[in-house]
């Protein structure tokens, strides 16, 4: 897959260094990644969250982090929509970000 854009993952790893591993190791594994269906993300991520309109919500650092990303399917594309705290993540519509 190709991930759009690892500027949004590196501006909140510098910010918050304790995701920095988890969040490169995650970037590695998804643009290695043929997803063609969420059921491909799910045997990877087990604890990744489907929404509808294609977003998946992924658990970072042991649930410390939340990353929300678009993906499509078609084009083999994964859109980073949002990286942040539970509590950032508690003020934003993850379906519209």
């Amino acid at each position: 897959m190709r991930v759009i854009a690892k500027s949004a993952l590196r501006s909140f790893w510098e910010k918050h260094k304790d995701a920095e591993n988890t969040l490169k190791g995650w970037y590695e594994e998804a643009a290695r990644a043929t997803w063609k269906t969420p059921s491909d993300i799910k045997a990877a991520y087990a604890t990744a969250s489907f929404l509808s309109h294609n977003r998946v919500v992924f658990n970072i650092r042991g649930n410390h982090y939340r990353l929300v990303v678009h993906v499509r399917y078609d084009i083999e594309r994964v859109y980073i929509r949002f990286v942040g705290t539970h509590a950032d993540y508690d003020r934003i519509d993850a379906l519209t970000i």
